[in-house]
């Protein structure tokens, strides 16, 4: 499972943070117990996200959350140099990769490292910072080794 920071090292990011619902809540308290969790079908197997009442892959209904390692790699990515929040202002320039989760989703997520070093086909872990005492939020760092 992912490391996580035990302290809150983020606030600024707690005005973005959405709102608890039925249907994400595993998915953020996951989070905050420095898990990344996603649904997985009862009947096909399949892994996904965002969460849903029912399957992308079959017409199941059975949905279960799992603890996943969360690893994967860019399947693409922008570079952002214009502030749009000021939550992300001191990370300029920062990437918004599109990840391919090892588990098959594909997810989303900021990266802080520097642009030049990010590239498709890249390997990359969860790297989840916790943004309240009880929330944390899911980047993404490239894999070490």
């Amino acid at each position: 499972m992912a490391a996580r920071t035990p302290a809150v090292t983020m606030p600024e990011f707690e005005p973005l943070l959405p709102e608890l619902t039925d249907l994400n809540r595993a998915y953020w308290e996951g989070l905050a117990a420095g898990e990344v969790r996603l649904q997985r079908c009862r009947r096909c197997g399949a892994y996904q996200y965002p969460p849903e009442s029912f399957c992308y892959h079959c017409p199941g209904t059975e949905l279960a959350w799992e603890a996943v390692r969360g690893h994967g790699e860019v399947y693409s990515f922008i570079v952002v140099h214009q502030r749009y929040h000021p939550a992300f202002g001191e990370h300029l320039p920062y990437v918004v990769a599109t990840v391919q989760l090892d588990e098959g989703p594909r997810m989303l997520g900021a990266m802080f490292e520097q642009p030049a070093s990010i590239s498709i086909g890249m390997r990359v872990r969860p790297r989840i910072e916790r943004v309240t005492e009880d929330r944390a939020a899911l980047f993404f760092a490239p894999e070490e080794g």
